[in-house]
């Protein structure tokens, strides 16, 4: 059976996007009972119909219910996890055996994945949750690829495994952290992270006022901040090791983001399947950097974790230039702008068949017919001539 490609799904656009670009099932919240406060989520209305237009489209819906309530939680989730399973997603996310319990007394037949929040390690816990009927673990992103292949011989082949491969990484064990509502208020664990390990840190005696940096260096020191996971290149190793889908981290990315890289691990994994020795074609592999990411590195899976100490920001060799709103026809296609271009512009293609095809613009035309000779109004709707036959939901970019 293949691994499972899993994509985040932040907003309607994004859940487009990942579907789009080749995920197998996507995961995404309501506005409420999430660990994404600040991502445009669905309603409840906006819920139901992500789970049909992905269910004609045989993708599955995944909802996550994974913060870690406070008794004023609970007074809603009954009817919410009614709701849910009336809508038919295909899975809940949670990391609060109080929740995992509610779940299972409302609605039995709901499948139940575990968050990666409830830090599985161990063979003793996957059994425990194992017992109480959860379908899927999402494994604390703290696991080596050999603790992995162990913990995979030591539970039944019914329950299924999930991991990261690409995506931000919290410096705090699994997530659960409390730097946020330290220092502002804001519950890491109830979905409003404030990333305050992407900050800058030093060091103060306390009878003095002159702060002292930790680290030497002319950009700062940023001591709790973690490089970005990718595992791209070892997907075969994943798949040894006994995982049954990967996931990408990105709800709060731009759709260009959720484009990219969904379409970058559908290459490899389908790459995968298709040759006896999984060595990426640069074609593919680069692809990765194409996004916005921080240095890259592969987690603790090699058993060297790795931080980010010259800065918090991340770097993108690439802009988004604009979105095909329209299939293009006799030469000419509807998009929508994104980042400014020009007649001169020459521009690089994101498409699921045709990557990297380059676009030469013969001309840009407003919705009225006036002929421009630049796009510069955010979210403006044009018509592109080109010599490039281009589909709706194709992605135009520049590089830097």
């Amino acid at each position: 059976m293949r691994m499972e490609l899993l994509a985040p799904a932040g907003d309607r656009e994004k859940f487009i996007m990942a579907i789009e670009y080749g995920a197998d099932a996507v995961y995404l919240a309501s506005t409420r009972f999430g660990l994404r406060t600040f991502a445009g989520n669905f309603d409840l209305e906006s819920l139901k119909w992500a789970v049909e237009y992905a269910h004609v489209r045989n993708v599955k819906v995944y909802v996550t219910v994974n913060i870690i309530p406070h008794e004023s939680d609970l007074d809603d989730l009954p009817e919410y996890i009614r709701y849910l399973d009336q809508i038919r997603v295909d899975a809940v996310i949670v990391a609060d055996l109080g929740v995992i319990s509610m779940v299972r007394r409302i609605a039995p037949t709901l499948p139940i994945h575990v968050s990666t929040q409830a830090n599985v390690t161990n063979s003793e816990s996957a059994l425990v949750y194992a017992d109480l009927g959860v379908r899927r673990l999402i494994l604390a992103r703290e696991m080596t690829l050999d603790e992995i292949r162990e913990l995979r011989e030591k539970i039944p082949s019914s329950i299924e495994l999930e991991a990261f491969v690409h995506g931000a990484m919290c410096i705090s064990y699994s997530g659960r952290c409390l730097l946020s509502n330290f220092f502002n208020g804001r519950d890491a664990n109830r979905g409003a992270c404030v990333q305050a390990c992407r900050w800058e840190y030093a060091i103060r005696e306390i009878n003095k006022e002159q702060e002292y940096p930790i680290e030497e260096d002319s950009h700062g020191t940023y001591i709790l901040n973690s490089k970005d996971l990718c595992m791209i290149e070892y997907l075969d190793k994943l798949r040894d090791a006994g995982v049954d889908s990967i996931k990408i981290e990105g709800r709060m990315k731009t759709e260009y983001y959720v484009a990219n890289i969904v379409n970058s691990y559908r290459h490899a994994l389908d790459y995968m399947y298709t040759h006896k020795d999984y060595h990426l074609p640069d074609d593919i592999l680069g692809e990765v950097y194409k996004s916005s990411h921080r240095d890259y590195s592969t987690g603790f899976y090699f058993g060297e974790p790795k931080q980010t100490l010259e800065t918090s920001l991340p770097t993108s060799e690439y802009d988004f230039v604009a979105i095909v709103l329209e299939d293009s026809h006799d030469g000419r296609a509807k998009v929508e702008m994104r980042n400014r271009f020009s007649t001169d512009s020459t521009l690089e293609l994101l498409s699921k068949t045709k990557n990297n095809a380059k676009i030469k613009i013969n001309k840009i035309e407003d919705l009225d017919g006036n002929i421009l000779d630049e796009c510069k109004i955010p979210k403006q709707q044009v018509y592109l001539y080109t010599d490039e036959d281009l589909k709706k939901y194709e992605i135009l970019r520049r590089k830097k």
